[in-house]
């Protein structure tokens, strides 16, 4: 399978990530080349990733998949905006920056998503654009390598290339996408979206009091370190019942879990992405979703920002009854009756008990649209799918940036405008929006003059809002009144150890240490990166396992890591021993307790008895 137009080759001077050096359709002949043209905004772009993932494992020794980045927001032209989403979406092809859009236009690609498969002669087999790829270039692809090989083109054999992720630090929370604060339990409900996993956090001193998810990907139910998410984003809670919904958004799945059993249940979604047009109504777990987004409850109804269909949705929580509440499922933004409407990925929703307030994130607007089934839909402030900017001003004329997150306060809406990096305030009266917080670049820095890097969650409790800071890993808090930004300082972090999505902590053997005396000491050294301390609200901890020997008269024990130099007596058994060390060091830069990161290292370390010294020393390079 074999087309006759030659493929054009990536411009020189671009920007790639997920490799540590350009690509050129020259070097990668004998190769099947998949050409994905994205954009990190766009849900459809989403939706085709784990079928990218499944082509590449199948295919994995002849076909090279390569993401071309063809912004649509100004801040998706940033390379390392992009870098962030690779490592958000766990992308682990190449991707290249076409920022200026060339090989868009080379390529005459029109609309996002674009798969173009070339084949290892360097032509062009064909095109496809939009979601549903897997089965069509299965068989494309199928094809393309049997003819290749008949005509001794293929090469086979995969690329050996550095990944971004393989030079991120470990940290404790991991691309926070939502936040949920509730006054009445004085809790904070936190997204913790790709560790998989809901902190459940106390407002009273920060400590982590509860932890809902295995942290492993994947769709289970049961109890809390069972369970397992997908990329869980928005939540809804009700203190009466002490329930906390979450929009499982990479399941497609609304999941319930009972603070009070500690267990996880699927309420909606099949965990399989719904493709029907229009959108399908059903009941509970029959039911097929399409990436909900965020969720909040209004008496026995959850109501959901539907982002892969274009739609709000309503769940009766008694009756389980799933079905749309407003939009067509159409991509636009048409104001109008809840049934005519359009929406574009809205990602989300807050209320007044009247009015559900939502972010449409694909148009940049923020969009109101009644309870009553049988209201009407108006957009606020905001302009259309490509009209966007930083504006404050009012209504239609008003320029946001795909805001994520919204939220209600005494009459006012305060947005999370994701990609201006701002907090913003609404009117919804006046349909009037300026900037609250934020200078518009990205950052971390507290205070009166605070900085942001994408945040895409918000919420409110006790004069404060909660703002789930997503590329920065953070949680800050903003008081209301002063305007000021603090970073959220997590404690009890030893509860809610980050996962090891990636690969397993380094093990290392150590050289045999002589030592003269049957109770030599065990000499623990840290070495921190420069300008970091040890986190004071996480516990830093050793586990020692010892064969032949002993220590406090025991073979196994856990000890907490208080300082940069540990020692532990030990004493010998027999001539020799076997000291293993399992580290788990949690630590920060010193002006930033609220960034927490976590280093975890196996050591193991063979004693001799003989001519040697009194002390077993151990010195760790903790790296980031």
């Amino acid at each position: 399978m074999e087309g006759t137009l030659n493929a054009p080759d990536f411009p020189e001077g671009l920007q790639w990530l997920n490799t540590d050096r350009p690509l050129s359709l020259r070097e990668l002949r004998g190769k099947v080349v998949l050409l994905d043209f994205w954009t990190y905004c766009c849900i459809n772009c989403m939706h085709i990733l784990p079928d990218l993932k499944k082509l590449e494992r199948k295919y994995a020794d002849a076909l090279v998949v390569i993401g071309v980045h063809s912004a649509k927001f100004f801040t998706e032209q940033q390379t390392e905006n992009i870098r962030q989403a690779i490592l958000r979406y766990d992308i682990e092809h190449p991707v290249v920056n076409d920022h200026q859009m060339i090989m868009w236009q080379q390529y005459g690609v029109r609309a996002w998503p674009t798969l173009v498969l070339i084949a290892p002669s360097g032509k062009i087999v064909g095109y496809h654009a939009g979601e549903g790829v897997y089965e069509i270039f299965d068989r494309a692809i199928a094809e393309t390598i049997k003819t290749a090989e008949a005509k001794g083109t293929l090469t086979r054999g995969a690329l050996n290339l550095r990944m971004e992720r393989e030079r991120e630090a470990r940290t404790v929370l991991r691309f926070p996408g939502k936040v949920l604060a509730d006054e009445r339990t004085n809790r904070l409900f936190i997204a913790d979206s790709n560790h998989h996993r809901v902190l459940v956090v106390s407002l009273k001193d920060n400590r982590v009091e509860m932890v809902i998810g295995s942290g492993a990907p994947g769709f289970a139910d049961g109890a809390f370190d069972q369970a397992r998410f997908n990329n869980p984003q928005g939540m809804a809670y009700d203190p009466d019942t002490d329930a906390l919904y979450i929009a499982d958004t990479d399941n497609h799945a609304i999941r319930k879990a009972n603070l009070r059993t500690r267990m996880v249940e699927t309420l909606a979604g099949t965990g399989e992405q719904s493709r029907a047009y229009p959108p399908r109504p059903g009941k509970g777990r029959e039911t097929a979703l399409n990436s909900p987004w965020d969720v909040v409850l209004v008496g026995d109804t959850l109501y959901i920002a539907m982002a892969g269909s274009h739609q709000l949705w309503r769940l009766n929580l008694k009756t389980l009854q799933a079905e749309p509440h407003a939009g067509t499922g159409r991509e636009a933004c048409l104001d109008g009756s809840l049934r005519s409407c359009a929406l574009a990925q809205p990602s989300g929703i807050t209320t007044d008990g009247k009015k559900l307030y939502f972010a449409d994130s694909e148009v940049s607007c923020i969009r109101a649209a009644d309870i009553d089934p049988n209201g009407t839909l108006e957009t606020l402030v905001g302009g259309d799918l490509f009209e966007f900017g930083d504006i404050d001003g009012f209504g239609r004329m008003a320029r946001l940036q795909h805001p994520l997150g919204v939220v209600y306060v005494d009459g006012m809406l305060y947005v999370a405008d994701t990609y201006n990096n701002k907090i913003k305030r609404v009117d919804p009266r006046t349909h009037k929006i300026e900037t609250f917080l934020g200078t518009g670049a990205a950052g971390a820095r507290d205070g009166d003059a605070p900085t942001f890097d994408e945040p895409g969650g918000i919420s409110y409790a006790h004069g404060k809002l909660y703002i789930a800071d997503t590329n920065n890993h953070l949680i800050r808090v903003a008081d209301l009144k002063t305007k000021r930004v603090e970073t959220l300082k997590l404690r009890g972090l030893e509860a809610a150890k980050p996962p090891a999505l990636y690969a397993e902590p380094p093990r290392q053997m150590l050289e045999t240490v002589a030592v003269n005396t049957p109770t030599p000491t065990l000499t623990l050294q840290l070495r921190l990166p420069q300008g970091h301390k040890l986190n004071p609200n996480a516990r830093s901890q050793l586990r020692l396992t010892a064969e032949g020997a002993t220590a406090k008269d025991k073979a196994e024990l856990t000890l907490p890591i208080a300082s940069l130099e540990t020692t532990l007596p030990l004493q010998l058994t027999g001539d020799r021993a076997t000291l293993n060390l399992h580290l788990l060091v949690y630590h920060c830069r010193d002006e930033s307790e609220g960034l927490c990161y976590l280093y975890e290292q196996y050591i193991t370390v063979p004693v001799q008895r003989g001519e040697g010294t009194d002390t077993v020393r151990v010195v760790v390079p903790v790296a980031l």
